[in-house]
């Protein structure tokens, strides 16, 4: 495909937001895979390629948490490259795998997400009563979430957000900087996966992590100084409207369902 400079800015335009919001709430995708497709390139070829702009945005994110000393790496590292194996497993899965019930499931599980941190009295940044140990937490949700986000992806980030509040017991600034840590573990390993398979678009992934990167530091920033005031609303937000974005496709059961009920 042709490239122009125009095209390339705007890109990397979009991954600035995406990268802002993805580092708050997640669900950078909403914006940066359709920005792709418009930009003319094919499904696979945008999944491979917004993989590196996500895998930026969540690096950057994690810098920015882990200088405000807001990671436990002891605990974590564990939790990041199981998310990694996860990512992994899981792009290679991709296409064997039929995502028959994944599209049916993931818009009901992300209403979930967001009416569960939308009407949780009490949910803010102090730490609540774990429900599992992390021993346990290690080795069951970075790996399905981490396998999910190489097979699909989207509401990857609210997946990890909600088994660290309600599974470790996390407040909302700590549980938003792990995410970010795991979410960098299976991005950055489906993205080796993309690139072996030679489905990463350089110039414009490189273009839109630079976009990603600088819209990440804005937000996860932004995301420690207002603190859940900020994250609660906007992932909430984000769940309904990547939930939404799923049910609008045609190709979704659900939305055929849901047609049908309203014909």
């Amino acid at each position: 495909m042709e490239l122009d400079l125009y095209v390339l800015l705007s890109l990397g335009a979009v991954a600035f937001l995406a990268g802002f919001v993805d580092s708050i709430a997640g669900g950078g995708g909403l914006l940066t895979v359709p920005a792709l497709v418009i930009a003319g390139l094919d499904p696979v070829h945008a999944l491979g390629t917004n993989k590196l702009q996500g895998c930026m945005a969540s690096f950057s994110a994690t810098i920015a948490f882990a200088r405000a000393k807001l990671i436990e790496w002891k605990s974590a590292l564990p939790l990041a490259l199981i998310s990694a194996a996860g990512g992994i497993l899981g792009t290679f899965s991709v296409e064997i795998i039929p995502n028959y019930w994944l599209q049916f499931m993931i818009p009901v599980l992300l209403v979930v997400v967001a009416f569960y941190f939308a009407l949780s009295r009490g949910l803010g940044d102090s730490r609540i009563r774990a429900r599992m140990s992390v021993g346990a937490f290690t080795f069951t949700i970075p790996l399905i979430v981490g396998f999910y986000d190489g097979v699909f992806g989207p509401g990857a980030g609210s997946f990890y957000m909600l088994g660290f509040v309600t599974l470790l017991g996390f407040g909302i600034i700590k549980a938003t900087a792990h995410t970010k840590l795991l979410n960098f573990g299976s991005n950055f390993a489906s993205l080796c996966v993309f690139s072996i398979k030679g489905y990463v678009i350089l110039p414009i992934g490189l273009t839109m992590a630079v976009g990603a990167f600088l819209g990440a530091q804005i937000g996860s920033r932004l995301a420690m100084r207002i603190g859940p005031k900020l994250i609660r609303p906007l992932l909430v937000i984000v769940c309904c409207a990547m939930a939404s974005k799923l049910l609008m496709d045609p190709a979704n059961p659900l939305h055929a369902i849901i047609v049908g009920w309203l014909s």
